[in-house]
């Protein structure tokens, strides 16, 4: 699935990273604590959480992610945006809540992390 298709399907609006909407995307997690992403997070997930600060920023930098999903219409702050913009990681932000968003991309073929 590409990012393009996971911002249609969760109707998400693109914070940065118009030139990355064509990345694929073949898994993803969600969670609000940067310690749960931490222990599961791998190399190329979708993130999905509702931390807006720059902690998410670099635990996504640490654990490889292609790009993240800020839920429940949260939009990250200055500081998170410019440090996504340097390390080169997508984001977007969907009004869906986590549960909602996780289910959509679910039934649209996105496995979980879990899954692979």
């Amino acid at each position: 699935m590409t990012l393009r298709e996971i911002k249609e399907i969760l109707q998400a609006e693109i914070i940065y990273g118009d030139d990355h909407l064509e990345d694929k995307i073949e898994f993803a997690g969600a969670s609000d604590l940067m310690s749960d992403v931490l222990a599961f997070g791998k190399p190329g997930i979708l993130l999905l959480t509702g931390l807006t600060n720059a902690q998410s920023v670099r635990t996504a930098d640490i654990i490889e992610a292609k790009a993240i999903v800020y839920v429940r219409g949260k939009v990250p702050d200055k500081e998170a945006v410019e440090m996504a913009k340097n390390k080169g990681i997508p984001i977007l932000s969907s009004k869906h809540m986590m549960y909602k968003a996780c289910g959509l991309l679910y039934s649209h073929g996105l496995l979980g992390v879990s899954e692979i």
